[in-house]
């Protein structure tokens, strides 16, 4: 009975080893730094992972769909890694910010200047995009990783809804949704900010003004205050001393 349980117990954990180890689990991703939303531009990384025990990924590939096409993509400087930014002419020009753009960038391919990504590491590769497209709730960007022993693993199928994901699902961006007036509304809190910032500078320069402006007078009262004592002694005594000069003469 102990050996049947013993037996049992081995094989779920070695069904766990494999499960864990399924591809599925660890594959090219692209995750958002923040939010993408609809009709914005957000930095967004993707994540590769190496799944070779005795080779290092050298080479990433990122196709941009073609459906919806990004007016801006800027990869950001990775250390030890090469990037090229590919371009393509559209099919139909589409319009940004007042002007049309012919063509948008197809592919960015990051190539290892050194080791690469080693067995048991993953790399991320960030990338500023936009404007993202307001039709649609997600972007589909295909991968192509490749090895150092020329190995190839294209991360390429679409995960389809209701459905097991796929053994090689290509990278999915989800877009949030854009928020109403969000830009409009960040101005008008920073203006108020602004204006409640220099109001509260104004009463404070007004109380210090005021808290100066105090000793100033009062100092200003008190010689005045003295200078009247002063007239009026020195009035007392020039009076006493007629009075005095009087009555010597009279005497």
């Amino acid at each position: 009975m102990k050996a049947s349980r013993i037996a049992t117990v081995g094989a779920v954990a070695a069904s766990a080893v494999v499960v864990l180890s399924s591809p599925c689990f660890a594959h090219v991703s692209v995750q958002p730094e923040g939010a993408a939303a609809k009709g914005g531009y957000a930095v967004v990384d993707f994540k590769v992972p190496n799944e070779r025990d005795n080779a290092s990924t050298t080479k990433l590939e990122i196709n941009f769909p073609a459906d919806h096409p990004l007016a801006s993509v800027m990869p950001e400087p990775v250390q030890g890694w090469d990037v090229k930014v590919t371009k393509s002419k559209l099919d139909k020009p589409i319009d940004s910010h007042g002007r049309q753009i012919t063509e948008a960038v197809s592919k960015v391919t990051w190539t290892a200047d050194g080791k690469g990504i080693e067995p048991g590491f993953f790399q991320k590769f960030p990338v500023s995009v936009g404007a993202l497209p307001e039709d649609t709730d997600e972007l589909v960007f295909k991968a192509i990783q490749t090895y150092s022993n020329d190995e190839v693993v294209r991360w390429i199928e679409v995960p389809q809804e209701g459905q097991e994901e796929p053994e090689n699902p290509a990278p999915v961006l989800a877009l949030s949704e854009a928020e109403e007036d969000g830009h409009s509304h960040g101005s008008s809190t920073a203006e108020e900010s602004s204006e409640e910032s220099t109001d509260d500078a104004s009463a404070a320069a007004a109380n210090t003004a005021s808290d100066t402006a105090e000793p100033v007078d009062s100092t200003d009262t008190t010689a005045r205050v003295l200078a009247v004592v002063g007239i009026v002694v020195g009035a007392a005594g020039v009076a006493y001393g007629v009075l005095a000069g009087r009555r010597r003469s009279n005497a």
